[in-house]
């Protein structure tokens, strides 16, 4: 009986080393699950970012060149030395249209309504007031283009091209009944990253090709 002693503390030792050897087994076990959460989180948050920001891309008046040269802002200097003379001019007032470019320049009495002006240009249109011009409808015809950050634009710019451009714009393209033209293909393109103007550019597209542009803006 004077071994008993002996042996209770041998077993003893054995099975304390045995609970240590498990326990050690059970944390390492559980890391790798812990850094899997981890990271599938992490996932979840990125991916969610990028698919929150589908609003159709902007198009920055300060951004675009009309054949490459000139502002949508000009002198009718400028107009008549870039697209030469105009085809036909018509007076705003008999065109009544809801909305103008240079509304600020009108007088309380409209008294000086009839000097408001259409200047038209291989079916473009242009809005005149004296000596300044600004572009409110600009077709691809002929050799018309646009640079728009450095890319030409213009009528043999196909709708994969534009894509490359305005992507969330082109997932959205929609169909208008256009006076004078039936169906056409077109996209909305906002006018400023805080959407603080309440117009917006429309691009028109015709047989998978740049058509025209037109600034919009409720009357």
């Amino acid at each position: 009986m004077k071994y008993l002693p002996t042996i209770l503390i041998f077993l003893i030792t054995i099975s304390c080393n045995n609970n240590n050897n498990n326990n050690t087994n059970s944390i390492k076990k559980s890391e790798p699950f812990e850094e899997k959460k981890a990271s599938s989180e992490l996932k979840v948050e990125y991916d969610s970012t990028q698919i929150t920001d589908r609003q159709n891309e902007v198009m920055k008046v300060d951004e675009i060149l009309f054949n490459g040269k000139l502002s949508r802002y000009f002198s009718l200097v400028e107009f008549e030395k870039v697209f030469g003379k105009s085809d036909s001019i018509k007076q705003l007032a008999k065109e009544e249209p809801c909305t103008f470019i240079f509304d600020t320049e009108l007088k309380n009495d409209n008294s000086n309504f009839d000097e408001f002006l259409y200047y038209y240009k291989e079916g473009s249109r242009f809005e005149n007031y004296k000596e300044k011009i600004a572009v409110d409808e600009f077709r691809f015809t002929n050799s018309n283009f646009i640079l728009y950050k450095g890319v030409k634009l213009n009528s043999s710019t196909t709708i994969d091209d534009l894509q490359k451009l305005f992507p969330n714009a082109i997932d959205n393209v929609d169909t208008m009944d256009v006076y004078g033209e039936g169906n056409l293909q077109v996209i909305q393109l906002r006018e400023d990253e805080n959407n603080i103007s309440d117009g917006h550019i429309n691009i028109f597209i015709k047989n998978g090709k740049l058509y025209y542009m037109h600034w919009w803006f409720p009357c």
